[in-house]
């Protein structure tokens, strides 16, 4: 517990928050995500993988087999970059030993059983939360530290049978960026595994369609007193684009497989907004139509208009990984075995959101996602169990040991 517990708090200390806006330019997005790559690859070092960083600070390692026969090489995989909805320097953390309630994070801000119920389960458990005014870093600083300490104990424990060990540590995935540029072939890893889950059991090979939307209106300023069938406010255009968009399909207002419409930022005066939307859909087909008919809610309002007030710039981000994992569910069995040798009981569902893993299944490296532990991530809600974190280190191990039992 004292050396994940250490770790992990090594690793937040340093300020990795990426940036969307520098990340258009450089990778990776920000200097703090190159000094803790230099951190992961000397430890890495030191326990004796073989390690290096890129120009874009990925860090790459690999334990060699200690095998009599071929084993499958695995990758373990977790990312260095924190949110970038919020400051990425983290206030000094609180280790509480739960026993119930609400919890105190500062004098004005409360983690509260009514709004948090996933508290209920944590009486007895030793947690790490933050002080209310920053958020934890869990995501993804828990996963580097349980991969870490997974790799220690199998180091220190050469009984255990492996083929090649690949590890990976990624900057920028909170921007969504950041395995662009992964070197799959040079990783050399049959297939792999997030560590970038909340909840302990969380076991996902589903993950969201994904689309980016960044949209541009122009309106026309004219003096409000002389404006009559003249101005055009651009910020009620806005709005009349997302009234087109219905209530139903918001973040707010789904669940499970239910895919949305999220306005994740807006700016503007009566002459110009401009606005980003993200798309969101488990179902390929449900996902392209989502796109289709934000198009034509463009269409719609530039034709009320008469003129092209309304510019979109519309991407794919990543897509569902469940298209390329639904053939390679050995993968998935290897680590619901590895849970169930834990007396840990597999949550089996897709993930609303997207993991490296949604890009890198479709760059030819097969890549489930496995639980952290956290809970609340992005926020200064956010906490995390120490007694999950070490129950995540123990499924990496098993895994590694169940490769080799069934192979």
């Amino acid at each position: 517990m004292e050396k994940i517990v250490e770790r992990f708090f090594n690793y937040i200390s340093f300020d990795t928050k990426s940036d969307e806006k520098l990340g258009q330019n450089r990778k990776p997005s920000t200097d703090g995500q190159k000094k803790l790559a230099e951190i992961l690859k000397k430890e890495l070092e030191e326990l004796g993988f073989e390690a290096k960083i890129n120009d874009e600070a990925f860090v790459f390692a690999t334990l060699v087999s200690n095998a009599d026969k071929k084993l499958p090489t695995v990758g373990f995989i977790s990312h260095m970059d924190t949110s970038p909805e919020m400051d990425g320097k983290i206030l000094d953390p609180q280790i509480i030993k739960y026993e119930g309630g609400d919890i105190k994070l500062n004098d004005e801000v409360y983690l509260r059983v009514s709004e948090f119920p996933s508290l209920e389960k944590m009486i007895g458990k030793t947690l790490i939360t933050t002080r209310g005014e920053s958020l934890l870093g869990a995501d993804d600083k828990a996963g580097i530290a349980e991969i870490i300490n997974a790799m220690e104990y199998i180091v220190n424990h050469p009984e255990i049978e492996h083929g090649d060990i690949k590890v990976a540590f990624t900057p920028d995935e909170e921007i969504g960026t950041g395995c662009d540029s992964f070197d799959v072939d040079g990783f050399g890893a049959d297939f792999a595994y997030t560590i970038d889950g909340g909840a302990i059991g969380e076991l996902e090979y589903e993950s969201f369609n994904a689309s980016q939307a960044e949209i541009s209106i122009r309106g026309k300023s004219v003096h409000p007193g002389s404006s009559k069938n003249t101005m055009i406010n651009s910020m009620r255009v806005a709005k009349e684009l997302d009234d087109l968009l219905g209530d139903v399909k918001r973040p707010e207002h789904t669940e499970g497989y239910e895919g949305f419409y999220h306005m994740v930022s807006i700016e503007g005066s009566v002459e110009k907004t401009e606005l980003t939307y993200i798309i969101r859909d488990h179902d390929r087909n449900k996902f392209e139509e989502m796109k289709s008919f934000l198009k034509s809610c463009l269409d719609f309002i530039n034709n009320k208009y008469g003129k092209e007030i309304v510019k979109m710039n519309m991407y794919d981000q990543y897509y569902n990984m469940g298209e390329i994992l639904k053939d390679k569910m050995e993968i998935v069995d290897y680590a619901k075995t590895a849970m169930e040798k834990l007396d840990i009981k597999p949550i089996i569902e897709p993930i609303r959101g997207g993991t490296d893993g949604s890009k890198l299944s479709f760059m030819g490296l097969p890549c489930p996602n496995i639980f952290t532990g956290g809970y609340n991530f992005h926020g200064i809600y956010e906490y995390i169990p120490i007694e999950d974190m070490i129950m995540a280190s123990k499924v990496i191990v098993e895994i590694v040991k169940t490769i080799s039992e069934k192979n």
